[in-house]
């Protein structure tokens, strides 16, 4: 099985719930908090590359709910980039990597895939 890298935050029960089911299913993982280890352009550039903005930018957070209504009305790819940067709590999570691969959030549809690759 190869070594996954899971991004996102210790307090938050997705990413929690994902780091003991792929513990339970015997995956290997590296954990990197995006509050405490950070973010930097590249990783996040290669995330977008591979599954757009509209799909990394997590709408339903309380961070993004706190942010100016002029902030969020009318975001495209380049804001949406600039947010994430200056905040990572912005960000579905978790990001996981396996194999050059990139999933956004859990739920049986990344636990099957996952299943697939070990």
């Amino acid at each position: 099985m190869a070594e996954l890298v899971v991004y996102g935050i210790a307090n938050c029960d997705t990413v929690r719930r994902a780091r003991r089911e792929l513990s339970a299913a015997g995956w290997q993982h590296h954990f990197h908090d995006l509050r405490k280890d950070g973010l930097d352009a590249a990783l996040l550039d290669r995330w977008l590359a591979h599954v757009g903005w509209e799909a990394l930018l997590n709408r339903r957070g309380t961070t993004w709910r706190r942010l100016p209504l002029e902030t969020r009305d009318g975001v495209d790819a380049s804001r949406a980039r600039s947010l994430m940067l200056a905040e990572p709590t912005l960000i579905r999570r978790p990001v996981i990597e396996a194999d050059g691969q990139v999933l956004v959030g859990w739920d049986g549809d990344q636990a099957a895939l996952l299943a697939n690759k070990g």
